[in-house]
């Protein structure tokens, strides 16, 4: 159950952050109450998802994974490069969640 915990926080934390580029500084009140809302359901879930993985594990996904998600929203929906040094440094993040994992997750 604490990879489903996990994966939803990765999930919000996705969609904050998306948020926060559409809610320009702030200054839009929709993106902004996403934002918020996103980032407490993220916090939450990560949470629950300690109860039984472990901190550094959990935390080296949810912040990977989620980077590299947002760096495929960047791409996707704001048109944003990928560059070899983009895409190297998001393969890097992925190896180094594995490694993690394989590392000892519980």
């Amino acid at each position: 159950m604490g990879y489903a915990f996990l994966s939803g926080a990765i999930a919000a934390e996705v969609l904050a952050t998306t948020s926060l580029k559409y809610s320009e500084g702030f200054s839009r009140f929709g993106p902004s109450l996403v934002t918020v809302l996103g980032y407490v359901v993220s916090f939450a879930l990560l949470a629950q998802a300690l109860k039984t993985l472990s901190v550094g594990t959990a935390y080296a996904i949810w912040s990977g994974v989620g980077t590299a998600a947002v760096a495929a929203v960047g791409l996707a929906l704001f048109g944003e490069g990928l560059g070899l040094m983009k895409i190297a440094g998001i393969v890097l993040i992925v190896g180094g969640v594995v490694v993690l994992s394989l590392g000892g997750a519980h």
